[in-house]
């Protein structure tokens, strides 16, 4: 089904597009290189006048690196009774490294806004619109919602890495927050492939359409 583009209430958001989430990374995310040239062609049709990249951004000893806590990649721990379960990541995106930077690929000269996300040592952040739980049980807000309000934008679209975790967890607080919000799914990578039937339930839950990059078509044509 073809969605036609409003330019002056859609915006796209690129998440996490960086290299450490790619082949050869800190935390590689199979075929996770293969969305940026269709991303950047997107980003340089000018089909959106509002475009977000956030970027990962810890700081050494984060707490969802797995050398923080003596654990190994991958595994799941309980942080505390407010904060909830942790998974554990390679140490990844830390801040001034190559690694974090945003993909050389991505035209930035087309982006109104990038939102740098988990400086906080001890909370991680998934979702460019808020912070995973902290040790007192609050997500605190990024401002991302508000900055898109005041620019008049009402339904979002969402790609990048990675589909199971940050693409997820943003899609779904776009949907909360009150934006209609749709996964560009051809534009995304998952961390876990074999639990894509997982996220395309919770996003369906969360009331977030998945479509392709192809069904998107210009106003007016």
């Amino acid at each position: 089904m073809k969605t036609t583009l409003e330019p002056r209430r859609d915006a796209l958001l690129l998440v996490d597009v960086q290299p450490d989430f790619m082949p050869g990374g800190a935390l590689p995310v199979a075929e996770g290189d293969a969305v940026v040239a269709p991303i950047a062609a997107l980003c340089a049709g000018a089909r959106f006048d509002t475009i977000v990249a956030t970027q990962d951004w810890h700081p050494r000893g984060h707490v969802s690196f797995a050398s923080s806590h003596g654990r190994r990649p991958y595994e799941v721990i309980l942080l505390g009774a407010r904060q909830g379960e942790q998974t554990l990541w390679p140490d990844h995106c830390v801040q001034g490294t190559a690694g974090a930077a945003l993909h050389a690929g991505l035209p930035l000269e087309r982006v109104s806004l990038i939102l740098r996300k988990g400086t906080r040592r001890e909370v991680d952040s998934y979702s460019g619109f808020r912070e995973n739980l902290d040790p007192e049980g609050r997500r605190a807000p990024t401002g991302l919602a508000g900055w898109l309000r005041e620019r008049g934008i009402g339904r979002v679209f969402v790609c990048g890495l990675a589909r199971d975790f940050c693409v997820r967890w943003t899609a779904e607080d776009a949907a909360r927050a009150g934006f209609e919000a749709v996964v560009l799914d051809d534009l995304t990578r998952s961390v876990f492939p074999d639990r894509a039937g997982e996220t395309t339930a919770a996003l369906e839950q969360a009331g977030v359409r998945v479509a392709r990059a192809a069904d998107l078509a210009r106003e007016n044509g």
